[in-house]
Parts: C-alpha cells; structure tokens; sequence
C-alpha cells in the first residue's frame, strides 16, 4: 500500500489544521497558513511547529477560511532550533522557517539596508544548518517581506533583498547559478521578513523554462544582484519524485509583457507554467506532469481581478479537474506584474508502493 505523499498542499480547515499539527492523522513537517483566521488557528499549534503565519487575504473574501500549504511524512519526526530557524526533518527532506524583524539590523556605516541585512543573516542561519544537518542541499525557499515594491536607502525592496540573499550565498560558498533553489519572493502587508524552505540530502535537479532569461542572468537594470534561483526543480527520493516550480510570472526574456492587464498576464504566466512542465517531463524520471495533477498557489496583486484570473486558470486546467488552487491577495516583485503563480507535484517511483 503506498504511503502518504511526501509533499501536499491542501485546503484545510482550522480543526483539520490542528489535528494534523497534533499528530492525529500523519506527520507534519511543518505549514505555510494564508487567511485572516491564520493567526488563530497558528495559536493553537504546538510551539515546536515550524509554520509561517503570513495572512494573506484568501479570494474569494472569507472571515472564516484558512488555507494551509502541509507538507506531510509518514516517516517518523525530528524537531529541532538552530538559531532562528526552526525545523522538522525525517531521514530524506528538513523542512524550516525563519522569521527577523528589520527592526534588529540597524543601518551600518556601510549604508546597508536593515532588509539586507536580515536577509543575508537568515540565508546563513539556513546555510549554517545545512552544513551541520546532513541535509545540505536547499531545494526550495519562500521569501516574504513587506513593501516588497517600496524604495528605502534609494533602492528598491526586492532589490536589497536579492543583495542580502545573494551575500550570503557567496559567503556561504554556495553557487548563484545554475545549481541554486527554486524560490518565490511576495511581498506582505506587515510584519517580519520571514522564510520557508525545504532542504535535501541529494541535490535539486534544476529547470529553466525555454520562453525566459534565467533570473541568475538577468541584466543589471534589474537590480545590481540578479535574483538567486531556479525556475523549477525536481527533487529525487527513493520513492519519490517531487516537482517544484517556483513563482513564475508574464516574464519572456526578461520583461514584463501585458502591462495593466491581468488576464492577459495570467495567461501568459500559465504558458511558461506549461513551458516547465514540458522540460519537468524531458528530465524527469516520470513523464506525466500536466496542469491537471498540480497543485497551484496563486498570487494576485488586487482583489479586483479575482474573476479575470480565475477564467484563465479555468482555461487553463478544464472545469471540473481534481487540480487544487488556492488565490490569495499579495504584492508580487516587480510592481508591473498583477499575477504569479507556483505549483506542486509528487509521483511516486515506479514499483514503489
């Protein structure tokens, strides 16, 4: 009988959250929670949890709803702290997060920013883990911060972040290119800068998509670091072959195309969604990667193009197929783009069951 997938993002609610998180119905590595309820429901979780509380508004509107993004094992649980990351790993994945307040990195001599700072220091808590861990490979990393669009230090946000993210990857002696983790980058509407990630003890296979620049090369009028990741990534286990595409937008080349339209930006964001999947199936162990059997988080910059992208996720993925979407109201990295999306799979090795 084949066990619980390694990986799942599903829509739970609060009880189910809770349940899961005490141990009642599997393992849990650890949650990422969207929704206005989200930091209720974080309350009631058992402290050594690593989760994100990062309440996103969930669309459409609803008081009540909570969407968790689960990770899941049926193999027993490590908990454990280094600094300020917390985690959960099992013999083959570690899951973690890490939350910093700018507010404990004042601004240096050097004139770096305080969201520099912070996150060069939580890519070399994750680096420093890593090292000491047994799982030194890092595979997929979620960054929120707030104004992720706003300009302070006379550079924009995203900009000091990928700067921070990129140090500490050069200090930490890890690559910028070509082998690095598949990532997205959100902003939030308050708090801390926070972090999730998934490590490994066998590298990422990376991806590129065709239709796209790698963002590692992207040109200098994009920031003075280009953003450090993958377009996807396949993660290998011994049973298991786990598909990460990270936050991809209406980006060919290097540029935004469909300015100020978002159902045009969401259709072309699903066709460099369909661009992957192709190369996932090039490079794959397995060949059966379609929009279907993903599981997709969707971002959008205002509530009000909520039915715009809907209709082309809807065209996208066929009314009625078993794929699970989740929408949620968030700023997006670069202040042209209204749409992004990331999305998830998990096949299990052939003769494992």
């Amino acid at each position: 009988m084949r066990a619980a997938p390694q990986v799942r993002l599903a829509c739970l609610t609060p009880a189910q959250i809770i349940e899961h998180a005490s141990g009642g119905r599997a393992n849990l590595f650890g949650l990422i929670l969207q929704g206005d309820s989200a930091g209720a429901v974080a309350a009631q979780l058992p402290a050594a949890t690593p989760l994100l509380d990062l309440n996103f508004p969930v669309l459409p509107a609803s008081p009540q709803q909570v969407w968790g993004e689960t990770w899941f094992s049926e193999k027993p649980l490590l908990a454990g702290r280094h600094g300020d990351v917390q985690y959960r790993c099992n013999s083959e994945l570690l899951f973690g997060t890490v939350s910093l307040d700018e507010a404990g990195f004042p601004v240096t001599d050097g004139g770096s920013s305080p969201l520099r700072q912070a996150s060069e220091s939580a890519y070399r808590q994750i680096f420093a883990l890593l090292d000491q861990s047994g799982f030194p490979e890092l595979l997929r990393v979620w960054n929120y911060f707030p104004d992720i669009n706003g300009e302070s230090f006379g550079m924009e946000r995203y900009r000091q972040f990928n700067i921070g993210r990129y140090e500490a990857f050069t200090s930490c002696r890890r690559p910028t290119s070509g082998m690095v983790p598949a990532a997205c980058a959100l902003g939030t509407r308050q708090g801390p800068l926070c972090l999730a990630f998934l490590a490994g003890r066998e590298p990422l296979v990376p991806i590129e998509n065709p239709r796209q620049t790698s963002a590692y090369h992207y040109p200098v009028a994009y920031g003075p670091r280009s953003p450090t990741f993958s377009r996807a990534g396949l993660v290998r286990l011994p049973d298991q072959e786990i598909l990460l595409i990270s936050g991809t937008a209406s980006i060919v080349g290097h540029q935004t195309l469909h300015a100020g339209d978002a159902l045009a930006q969401a259709r072309e964001t699903l066709a460099n969604i369909a661009a992957l999947l192709g190369e996932a199936n090039r490079l794959g162990r397995h060949r059966d990667y379609d929009p279907q059997s993903l599981t997709y988080k969707v971002y959008i910059r205002h509530a009000r193009d909520f039915a715009a992208v809907s209709q082309a996720m809807t065209e996208f993925l066929g009314r009625g197929c078993p794929a699970q979407v989740m929408i949620v109201q968030a700023d997006i990295c670069r202040a042209d783009l209204l749409v992004e999306v990331e999305a998830g799979a998990a096949r299990y090795n052939r003769g494992v069951r």
